[in-house]
């Protein structure tokens, strides 16, 4: 992360981010910190926290942890196991932006308080076995993530399911379907269904919004790329983050998503990174940028197709073999499987291109320099554990570069046009969630090479996705059933 001197939005200063505890200490003291907050991701993908004063906080805690009840996180320890530890990471020390006391913020890795060994389903701890493997490989000494997460602000959002109801409700005063709403006055300035990239104000009502929300990101160190309105109505939105090493864009991610939602509550609006919550527009994908790089050059510059490089090459092969099994991490709701859906303008098919945003990966040509040749994962969406949806990215693509696959010829056509016929012979990302859990099933050896991943990771993350997501949604009737159905 940056180093420069940054001011927070509560108006204080930090000359530098913490490197060490002792650097924490001086933080704490020069901004008059009153609580110490500790942060960690659960296995599914939540943010989870809890905070002590500063008065009970001692620089003992980077190398002692504190405990907490690990059976009461999901898809965490049994109960009679469930004494757990966080190691809160100097380097990762932040004045948190919205709390009324002065915090500062600790990310947090887990261990086991008997062995002190790293806990195999903390994410954060996958994350850095995969960068570790990385190395251990020859190939590379950095992994390079640059993800684009899409979302939708929305003004108000209703929900519940009971045994004899089930709706949701969203709303949003930039929606097309209060194109004809009684607001006192309306003023008409509506984005159409897929016409919202990117009209200036006032059709696109969010700008400052997003400027702060970026604001706030750089203040947290977080290199900000560009923000802008998304295609689809009812604010959806994209704001960029600088490419980062991977385990610190896991911890990125997760202060984004705190920024984004935190923001937006503020002027009483809700942020949802759903991958699909309208009907009839487009979805919120995360286009995934990656690349490799060793001792400060890049490894995915080459004289090959579209200036790339064999290595890379094969590393978009490994990601193309092992996509279904990858959708299970990179798209791992229900919902993620409303946007997609082939025959539309969804990047399902499992090919290649340069340029070309109707497949599964594209290769950036915005510049011909040699350190910006990466590859570009089209499917993964925003609802995913940043971690582990990053780490088996790069689990997959090793595995490539270590068998040298082959991706086949590059698609250069506009996908979304061909006809059955032409596609035929070009596989697609699973059609739901339970497909893509059972392609992982079927496929994730290369997820467990230098123990990145485990067989009880793999295990666990099926059965939670499959008795608390998959199956409690094939048990309740949707709404349009009724409309398809009542009166067979």
């Amino acid at each position: 992360m940056p180093t420069a001197k940054k001011t927070n939005s509560k108006g204080g200063t930090a000359s530098m981010f913490p490197k060490k505890p002792a650097d924490v200490v001086k933080m704490i003291k020069d901004n008059g910190v009153l609580i110490v907050d500790f942060r960690f991701l659960d296995f599914i993908g939540m943010w989870q926290h809890f905070s002590i004063s500063v008065n009970e906080f001692s620089a003992s805690m980077f190398e002692e942890g504190l405990g907490f009840d690990g059976s009461s996180i999901r898809g965490w320890q049994s109960i009679n196991a469930s004494d757990m530890l966080v190691i809160p990471d100097p380097a990762t020390a932040r004045i948190d932006p919205f709390f009324k006391h002065p915090t500062v913020v600790l990310l947090c890795d887990i261990v086991d308080p008997i062995t002190r060994e790293p806990y195999s389903r903390d994410p954060r701890n996958i994350a850095k076995k995969a960068v570790s493997y990385l190395k251990s490989t020859g190939t590379g000494d950095t992994a390079y993530i640059g993800p684009e997460l899409e979302f939708f602000i929305f003004d108000d959002v209703r929900y519940d399911q009971t045994s004899n109801t089930g709706y949701y409700f969203v709303d949003s005063v930039e929606g097309i379907w209060n194109s004809g709403a009684d607001e006192g006055p309306n003023l008409g300035y509506k984005p159409r269904h897929k016409e919202g990239y990117f009209p200036t104000p006032p059709t696109d009502s969010f700008q400052d919004l997003r400027s702060e929300m970026v604001i706030e990101l750089e203040n947290l160190g977080i290199s900000v790329e560009a923000q802008h309105h998304e295609v689809a109505t009812a604010g959806q939105a994209e704001i960029d983050m600088r490419f980062a090493p991977l385990v610190e864009m896991g911890d990125q991610m997760m202060w984004y998503k705190y920024v984004i939602r935190n923001v937006a509550k503020k002027y009483g609006q809700t942020v949802t990174f759903m991958p699909k919550p309208i009907f009839e527009d487009n979805g919120s994908g995360m286009h995934v940028h990656q690349s490799i790089w060793k001792k400060n050059k890049p490894l995915f510059a080459g004289n090959g197709y579209a200036g790339m490089s064999d290595m890379a090459m094969h590393y978009i092969g490994g990601i193309l073999k092992h996509a279904g099994a990858l959708c299970a991490f990179t798209n791992p709701t229900t919902n993620s499987y409303r946007r997609l859906v082939p025959g539309f303008e969804a990047p399902v098919n499992l090919a290649y291109s340069a340029r070309n945003r109707s497949a599964a990966v594209r290769i950036p040509m915005y510049s011909p320099s040699p350190k910006a040749k990466r590859m570009e994962a089209r499917f993964p969406d925003p609802s995913c554990n940043g971690y582990l949806a990053f780490s088996a990215l790069l689990m997959a693509g090793l595995d490539g570069i270590e068998k040298k696959i082959n991706p086949g010829d590059p698609l250069d056509k506009d996908i979304y046009s061909l006809g059955p016929e032409e596609l035929a012979g070009i596989p697609s990302v699973p059609g739901s969630l339970e497909d893509a859990l059972k392609a992982l099933q079927d496929d994730h050896e290369f997820l467990l090479k230098g123990d990145v991943f485990t067989e009880d990771v793999i295990e666990t993350w099926i059965e939670y996705k499959m008795e608390n997501e998959v199956n409690p949604m094939k048990l309740r009737p949707v709404p349009y059933e009724f409309m398809l159905y009542y009166d067979v």
